[in-house]
């Protein structure tokens, strides 16, 4: 059997008893840093008697065969740095392999920064999405964005922490400066710290670079919020273009049905189109 274990995000005390007992039984451990889980079960008072394998990101393709291999006869614990396996680290992919295989998979639950981050903010819980970090790139970073202006769940980002002011000045630009949003960091640890307010007050808030792990926690998008139904409108004139409805037709028709301008739509979806 695979089992999946969630490890502290930063407060070893939240490390649960089937925790304690998995790493001190388990005849193989996959770990995204085999240093730092050793260092972890140290700190823990486990002592270590399964074999240690590293199981991370780059070797995750070729690595991954083997443990399943591994996990038909023996029990085989997957671990990363901190917090569930497979989410936004190695490990779905084994899972699917597993699955495939008919080899058997469970879950030992335990802390979440995405979870945590999210209770903290005090932004809606109802609905949300998790969507990793953004990309490095400065283009590419504005169009993640610029396509969940519309999404109307809480969404959850993980964050450099060189990289937090200018990720919120993007984001504000992007959103909206006035959108709501919440900045954890060091979550469960000593120096945990949570800032709510709107994107602007943040990024400036957040100006001078901080150290730490970081997750933003960005409210949805309102239904009558302007950015949110501009970006729609847009999304359904390039659908009509696409279908070779000429552009001034295709803005002018969901300019009529959305309550928008023409004009300023058609300006909209024109530097949309000359952008791509």
């Amino acid at each position: 059997m695979i089992v999946l274990a969630a490890t502290p995000i930063g407060n070893d005390e939240d490390a649960s008893p089937r925790l304690r007992s998995e790493i001190a039984e388990a005849e193989v451990i996959a770990a995204e840093d085999t240093r730092r889980f050793l260092n972890l079960a140290g700190r823990l008072g486990i002592e270590v008697r399964g074999r240690v394998l590293s199981y991370y990101e780059h070797n995750e393709e070729s690595r991954g065969s083997y443990l399943v291999e591994l996990a038909r006869t023996q029990r085989v614990l997957v671990v990363t740095d901190a917090g569930m396996p497979s989410i936004s680290d190695p490990g779905y992919r084994l899972v699917a392999r597993a699955h495939e295989a008919g080899v058997g998979v469970t879950v030992i639950p335990g802390p979440s920064a995405v979870l945590t981050a999210l209770a903290l903010s005090g932004l809606a819980t109802d609905r949300f999405s998790f969507e990793g970090f953004l990309a490095r790139k400065s283009g590419e970073q504005r169009s993640q964005l610029e396509a969940l202006v519309g999404e109307e769940r809480t969404m959850v980002f993980f964050e450099s922490p060189r990289r937090l002011t200018e990720s919120l000045t993007v984001m504000a630009e992007v959103f909206g400066a006035e959108r709501e949003a919440c900045v954890c960091r060091e979550l469960t640890k000593v120096y945990e710290e949570s800032r709510r307010g709107s994107l602007g007050e943040l990024a400036e808030i957040f100006s001078d670079q901080v150290r730490g792990e970081i997750v933003i926690v960005v409210a949805g998008a309102s239904r009558h919020d302007e950015k949110r139904n501009l970006a729609c409108a847009l999304t359904h004139v390039r659908k009509l273009s696409e279908l070779g409805v000429r552009l001034k037709d295709a803005t002018r028709y969901v300019a009529e049905r959305e309550g928008l301008r023409s004009r300023e739509l058609y300006e909209a979806a024109l530097a949309a189109r000359n952008k791509s």
